[in-house]
Order: C-alpha cells, then structure tokens, then sequence
C-alpha cells in the first residue's frame, strides 16, 4: 500500500473517472460533481488510492472540456464550485486523494485572455498565444499539422494573422514563451491546490512550448518512402519544433516548486512524443525538481505480447534512472483494451482478469480506467450517435473515442443501467448492462472480485509497490520476472499465449510458494510451472 506520506504517489493506484459519464444526479443525460461524489463508496471498495478526475472547468465543450474557458470555475453542467469541495471532502473522508486534469498548453477560444488577445496586436494580451505572419504566397508559416487533422494554423480576420492551435482549432495555444502567461497559469494552479487537490493530471504535457523561430518539422522516412499507412497525416512528421522543446524544462520546475509549497501534493504527465517518449519521460521526471511520474501511450496500442510488455519496461528501466512510471492499459482517448486484446473467438473476461494482475504487478504506479473493473468493452456507436469531434472528421477511417466514454453501468434493470433518467448523452451499449455493478457484486467470479483481489494483494505485498523489477528468461508468450523490496521476492509469471505454456523453474530459485489468489490456473511442480492460456503465477521465493 501506498504510504500516507509526502511519496503517497510512488506506487499508488490511480482511478480515472470521466466525469460525464460517470453519474447523473439531474436527469439531464450527463454526469456531475454530485453524482461522483455519491459513487465514491464503490471506487474506494477497489482498493485504489487516488482518483483522476478528467476535467470539469467552465468550456463550450468542443472537444469535451478540453478546451478550457475558465480555469477557475466549474462548467455549470457539472455543478458548482460547493459540489468541488464537497467531492474533495468525501473523497478525503474515503481515505481518496484528488488528482484533477489540468490542459495548460491550450485553452478555448472563448477564454476571455484569446478574446482580447485576437481583438489586436497591441493589447496586453496580444502575446498570450502564438501568433504569426503568413508566408509571401498567404500560407502558414510552416508544416506544422494539428493531431486532430490538417494544419496547425487558423487564420484569424480580426488580427490577419495565423494562430497556432495544436488539436481542434477551436483550442488555440498559449505561448509559453511569454512569462506573464506561465504566471496566470500557475495562479490556477495554486487556486485548486488551496480548495485541497492532492495532485494534477498534465494534459499533454510535451505541448507547452514550441520552437520560437517556428521551424518546419521533417518528414519520417516511412512517409517520403510511401509505406506510412497511417490514418492520420499527423503521424507522417518528425516533430521536432511543434513540441517538446528544451524550454519546457524550466517552466516543469516552477510548477513543481509551487507543488512543493504545499505537504503531499503531485503531478503525473502525459507524454504524447512517438519515438522520443522514454527520452521525454527521463527528462521530465529525473532529479526531483520537474514532475514526480509521467506516462506514455506505450502500453495504450494494440500490441498484447510478452515480448512488448518486456521491452517496454525494460526500456524506461534503462532510460529513466530516478524517475517513475505510471503504467495503463486503457483511458479515454483509447478503445478499450479488452477489446483491443481479445482475440478472435477469445474470452473478454479472461482478459480483463490476465489484465490486471499483470498491471498490478508491474514497477511505477498504475492507472484504471472506468468501467474496466467490470469488463467493459468498446462500444460499437452509430455515426449519429457520436459527439467526438475526432470521430466525427474521420469516420468511418477512425470512429473516435466515444466507444470508451459510453456512460457507467450501475444497475442492470435500471432506466439506462442506473447513469441517468433522461436520456445520456451517449447511448448505454445493451451489452454493457450484464455487466453492471449490481450484477458483479458479491460474485466470486466476477471481473469486478478479480480487480478488487488484485489490488488488495499489491497493497499487501511491498515488493510490488515500491520493490525493483529482473526479468527472466523465457520461451514463447511467456512474460517472467521478480519483484524484489520489503524484505520480500515476488516471482511473476503470465502466458500471454491462447495455448497452455510450461515454464522451468530458474534454477537459483530455491524454494517457491504460491500465493493463492483462485482462478490462476497455474500449477506449481517441483521444477516447473504449468500455465494455462491466459493463466499467470505469483509466489514468495525464499
């Protein structure tokens, strides 16, 4: 367990809720501050120790409140500013710490600073997000593209100049060049530290500053070549200006200094950078002066394999000398990774369960989804149905992320599972309603009994908390390794294979206990362990 200390968040269990889709209090389709709060029994019952609110401040809601209107207030549809402190007092009273979203590289363009910052180019705050001049011929300045599709650049008839906006343009983006912009930034910060939050989620936090000369990003290889089968054009650049400048440093180590003020409190980052993410990941975390943890897409994809658990761990053990790691297998930009990891003619179930003992025996803190406690899979929307503007754009090339963000299931008999009495805001799958909270509680077998089993067992065991990670060797689909701290060794083992796997015993194991958990369906033989499909293994060695 995670102690109750300054380190609270080294090892801890993160659980994300997305707040409008969580809990209806008002009938009016999407949740609120009210109806989390009254949910927070069943996300304490875990075993986690922090929740992840993704955000709620004041938006026009374009991209679903990433697009920030006013960092200091809470989006009417949410509640107010009471049902905050409220939130935070209940989860506080559940032994719960608050981490909230904070979206620092951008803001919407109704926020009051981009109002007056496009009305000229001489007002107060006409440097508060990144202007520029076209080329000769009327283009943009650069290549720069947007990850949400086409151009980075927005041309603006009240300033005859572009505005940079990295994903909807509709979010245009701060200048972090501009120090009086860093120091309005912080102030909200330190307006939600004072109300009580634990820690903060960085939204894309490899975005805040660009390069100042506004230099052109390379193609990939892949995409001169012709071979870059990808859906979207942003992934055919190098991008080496539009992001992750050395100058992003300085401004990390003033937000952990202002973190540092008060007792207990951090930051998680969310590290978007392709091929430099370890790389971004060490520089961000190492030292103790920037963000205590940060986390990649790494085990976000559709790679299910021993091979890419191993190499994606042991490459940010190397990488990453001091810093830490928290690992997650689903979140709201992503489909569901019982989906993405169930075969063909597979059991999602099985999954769901291999799934998390697996996360919970990995090195770093870890981070669960909503409704992956209960199994949840993809939803399959119709296209009327969607509300993301991803989606929305390139459909049916990429359906959006509104399959991960369908409402919670709480009751399987009730008026749309239990979220809402009106109608929600995204339809409840059918198939989603077996699977509801009612229905697993109390059931041995459930997915839900398997979460709840997994973390109560990390929370018991030093050894995956805090302990240091040695893989072994092994053959096949076979991921092996030990977890070693608090005067204990932990040996873990997980056949990712459909087929049975036997695995020889290392011959410096000495002796080997198993730790019963029910339902592994491993067997421990006096040289070797037996391994159904999709089975794994934990034992004490000593």
């Amino acid at each position: 367990m995670a102690e109750d200390n300054a380190e609270w968040w080294r090892g801890c269990v993160i659980y994300q809720i997305y707040p409008r889709s969580f809990q209806d209090t008002t009938d009016n389709g999407s949740g609120d501050l009210k109806g989390i709060t009254s949910r927070l029994a069943h996300v304490a019952s875990l075993g986690v120790d922090a929740v992840w609110l993704s955000p709620f401040f004041k938006s026009p809601m374009a991209d679903m409140g990433y697009d920030v209107s006013d960092y200091c207030a809470v989006d009417p549809m949410f509640g107010g500013i009471e049902d905050f402190d409220a939130l935070v007092a209940e989860a506080h009273r559940l032994g719960l710490k608050i981490i909230i979203d904070q979206v620092l590289s951008h803001s919407s363009d109704k926020h009051d600073w981009f109002v007056e910052s496009r009305a000229s180019r001489d007002n107060p705050k006409a440097d508060w997000y990144v202007w520029a001049d076209t080329k000769p011929d009327g283009n943009a300045p650069n290549n720069w593209l947007s990850v949400f599709g086409g151009p980075a650049w927005e041309w603006d008839s009240t300033r005859r100049q572009y505005y940079m906006h990295n994903f909807l343009a509709s979010q245009p983006d701060l200048n972090f060049h501009n120090s009086e912009v860093q120091d309005a930034l912080l102030d909200t910060v330190r307006f939600w530290l004072d109300r009580g939050v634990d820690g903060f989620r960085l939204d894309t936090v490899n975005y805040y500053v660009h390069d100042r000369w506004l230099r052109s990003n390379p193609p990939l290889a892949s995409s001169v070549a012709g071979t870059n089968a990808e859906t979207n054009t942003y992934l055919f650049q190098q991008h080496l200006f539009d992001k992750t400048q050395p100058e992003n440093l300085a401004f990390l180590r003033r937000f952990r200094a202002l973190l540092d003020e008060y007792e207990g409190r951090a930051a998680v980052g969310e590290v978007g950078d392709e091929t430099r993410s370890l790389q971004t990941l060490a520089a961000y975390t190492s030292g103790g002066d920037k963000l205590n943890m940060c986390y990649t897409f790494d085990l976000l994809g559709q790679q299910f394999s021993a091979a890419h658990v191993r190499g994606c761990v042991e490459a940010f053990e190397v990488a990453v000398a001091d810093g830490w790691v928290c690992w997650a297998f689903s979140n709201h930009d992503v489909v569901r990774h019982v989906t993405r990891w169930t075969r063909p003619r597979g059991d999602p179930d099985a999954v769901a369960k291999f799934s998390i003992a697996l996360l919970s025996c990995l090195r770093g803190s870890i981070c669960l989804y909503q409704g992956e406690e209960l199994g949840l899979e993809e939803a399959e929307l119709a296209f009327e149905d969607l509300r993301d503007p991803v989606g929305i754009r390139f459909w049916p090339g990429v359906k959006g992320r509104d399959g991960c963000r369908t409402p919670m299931v709480w009751e399987a008999g009730a008026d749309n599972a239990g979220f809402s009495l009106g109608r929600p805001w995204l339809p409840v799958p059918a198939g989603h309603r077996s699977r509801a909270v009612d229905v697993q509680n109390g059931e041995e077998t459930s997915v839900l009994a398997g979460y709840r089993a997994m973390l109560a067992l990390r929370r018991r065991h030093p050894a995956l908390v805090r302990g240091s990670i040695r893989f072994l060797d092994a053959e096949g689909d076979v991921l092996a390794f030990m977890r070693e701290g608090g005067g204990e060794r932990l040996l873990c083992v997980f056949n990712f294979a459909d087929a049975p796997a036997d695995w020889p015993l290392p011959q410096d194991a000495g002796s080997v206990t198993t730790i019963d958990l029910g339902g592994t369906g491993a067997t421990l033989h006096e040289e070797r362990l037996s391994l159904p499909a999709l089975g794994w293994f934990l034992g004490w060695l000593s």
